[in-house]
């Protein structure tokens, strides 16, 4: 909450939405022991580099790349957006519309829509494109896990 403070975001603005980090690191046990230091994440890194082999690849693509236009990058996403808040809040208002609204009045498709956070966490440590990190509202708000209003949101 205090890195949030002083960046000073807005819940009226999803574009500026506040950021809560990964916590935990484990989300395949079947029983989680808090008191394991391996089940929680490295808060010393950033997501982009919890991973040493993605790592790597994300200096290697950083080094490597050479434009006359675009500046070095290590990360082709960014940790939070719009998009980022409307994955994780599509299954309360007014998210669902917003991410309507995004999606050119459709939902997206449904293998690329927020539906566990076991999955999630993996795309965060796997996927070179996915370097996104939390909403405050998977630390309080059930109904963003659940679909109370029976949406449509397709098959995976």
């Amino acid at each position: 909450m205090q890195f949030n403070t002083l960046a000073e975001p807005s819940y009226n603005d999803i574009a500026q939405y506040p950021v809560f980090p990964w916590i935990l690191s484990d989300y395949s046990s079947e029983s989680l022991d808090l008191s394991n230091p391996s089940s929680y994440r490295d808060l010393s890194k950033p997501v982009g580099a919890l991973n040493p082999d993605r790592l790597k690849k994300f200096q290697e693509r950083y080094a490597s790349f050479d434009d006359p236009v675009i500046p070095k990058f290590h990360y082709g996403s960014h940790y939070s957006s719009a998009g980022t808040v409307l994955y994780y809040l599509v299954r309360v208002e007014p998210f669902t519309t917003l991410a309507i609204k995004l999606q050119g009045g459709n939902f997206d498709h449904a293998d690329r829509m927020f539906s566990d956070i076991s999955g999630t966490w993996n795309g965060v440590l796997e996927d070179m494109s996915d370097v996104k990190e939390l909403v405050r509202e998977l630390f309080y708000l059930p109904e963003v896990l659940t679909n109370e209003n029976s949406i449509d949101f397709g098959t995976t």
